[in-house]
């Protein structure tokens, strides 16, 4: 049984199955698939059916709209009242938030089924799926090769179709890596459109929340329940007109090849969609990953003093380096880093002056095996870390909105992600370039997924 919302929402007004029957067939599918998995640190049964119950008595009065009835799930970090929240780490083992986090309660507003809590790197401070107190999460496409993270868990999730999708956080890439490492949509929305209160930050000036889900138009959906907003409409089969930037710098630099081959084919099937290639120049970028380092070590280590002062040997190995790399950061290493997020915010804009979308590869190598820790392209070698979100990271840095689509399947049958771009508040043209391409070149690859996930 594989649906999208818009497929699960017919469903139900055409009373072909109930809210309760849909949430009672995820349960089953995630207690008999998700102990190989590890999607989910908490599978909130008892909640999601009392949820069912009251979508099953509006559907039956008439009313379907949005979200109503739809199985979802959240990131570990994301508060949900009276329901275990770890964000992935032992310290807060038996942490039961009193408030729901702002997302939670517009989209439980909205009708939505809470499945349970999605597993991710402890407090999100890797770009890979290892946990060891939760398991480390595997990719349901290949249980060899990593899962991404930090949402790791809903990406997984989503990928294997035990939620029809959920919400994660991503302050260097985590939404965006993820899910191209598991062959789904994923959102980073334009910065603060999507409001973080209510979760475990790590970096207030690079931390969004956004959505992960199975295909783009679901990926509209719920951003249209999140914020108010029509997307859907924008999704269109065609992209006449549409100016795609090509950057000339940075975005095409050090890249695998199996990857470069795979972005120049989906630059391809833009223009035979009516695209129009431009390339913009981005040689004003230097050591991105550095600059989002800076800025996000500084600030995490404020973010957990208190835990740091109380708890610190509970921590991590990992954990604990980072926050003496925070404590070693100068005044004046972050506040250059705040001046140079202003130009660079300020520079990135005025490309979409002379373009609509910019593309580039989600991340630079294929997706790698588990436990690596390097990664050698073109003779050059750097951490696996640094490597995966050399692309992303940019943009929560300027706060522009960017969508990871699945870019389709290596030779080795493993997916890899294509990253759209557009100016701060242009989620709609995300939506329309992505919606485009993935009905053109996407197909066989949704068909290949969902025979994986059967």
């Amino acid at each position: 049984m594989i649906f999208t919302i818009k497929e699960l929402m017919e469903g139900y007004k055409n009373k072909r199955f109930s809210p309760t029957e849909i949430t009672k067939w995820y349960i089953d599918r995630i207690k008999k698939l998700d102990p190989q998995i590890h999607s989910y640190i908490t599978i909130t049964e008892e909640k999601a059916f009392h949820q069912a119950e009251k979508a099953e008595k509006k559907i039956n009065s008439g009313e379907v709209r949005g979200l109503l009835g739809v199985p979802i799930s959240y990131k570990d970090s994301i508060d949900t009242k009276g329901v275990l929240t770890t964000s992935g780490s032992i310290i807060d083992e038996k942490r039961i938030p009193s408030e729901n986090a702002e997302v939670v309660t517009r989209l439980e507003q909205e009708g939505s089924i809470l499945l349970g809590k999605n597993n991710m790197y402890e407090y999100a401070f890797g770009i890979t799926s290892e946990n060891p107190y939760f398991g480390d999460i595997v990719n349901p496409w290949n249980r060899n090769k990593t899962a991404g993270g930090s949402s790791g868990g809903s990406a997984a999730a989503v990928a294997a179709n035990l939620c029809l999708g959920s919400i994660g956080t991503d302050t260097a890439g985590s939404i965006r890596v993820p899910a191209a490492c598991c062959g789904v949509v994923g959102l980073k929305p334009t910065y603060n459109l999507v409001s973080m209160k209510g979760m475990t930050p790590l970096s207030w000036t690079l931390d969004h929340a956004g959505p992960i889900a199975g295909n783009i138009e679901d990926t509209a959906i719920i951003m249209e329940v999140l914020t108010g907003i029509s997307y859907t409409k924008a999704c269109l089969n065609e992209l006449a007109g549409m100016r795609i930037g090509l950057p000339t710098h940075y975005f095409n630099e050090n890249m695998d090849n199996e990857v470069k081959r795979m972005y120049e084919k989906a630059i391809q099937y833009m223009t035979d969609l009516g695209a129009v290639i431009v390339e913009v120049d981005t040689s004003f970028l230097t050591d991105v990953v550095s600059l989002a380092r800076t800025l996000g070590t500084s600030e995490v280590g404020v973010v957990h003093k208190e835990r740091i002062q109380s708890a610190i040997h509970l921590y991590s190995e990992r954990a604990q380096k980072t926050f003496e790399k925070s404590r070693l950061i100068s005044a004046f290493e972050y506040i250059n880093a705040l001046q140079k997020r202003e130009e660079w915010t300020r520079r990135v804009s005025e490309i979409f002056l002379e373009v609509d979308v910019m593309i580039t590869p989600t991340t630079p190598t294929v997706t790698a095996d588990v436990q690596t820790e390097e990664v050698t392209i073109e003779e050059q070698t750097e951490s696996l870390g640094d490597c995966m979100v050399r692309f992303t990271s940019l943009f929560n840095i300027t706060g522009h909105p960017t969508l990871s689509v699945p870019l389709g399947l290596t030779e080795h049958g493993v997916p890899l992600g294509l990253q759209l771009i557009a100016d701060h508040y242009r989620e709609d043209l995300l939506f329309r370039a992505g919606y485009a391409y993935e009905q053109y070149a996407l197909t066989s690859f949704y068909s290949k997924r969902h025979l994986k996930v059967q």
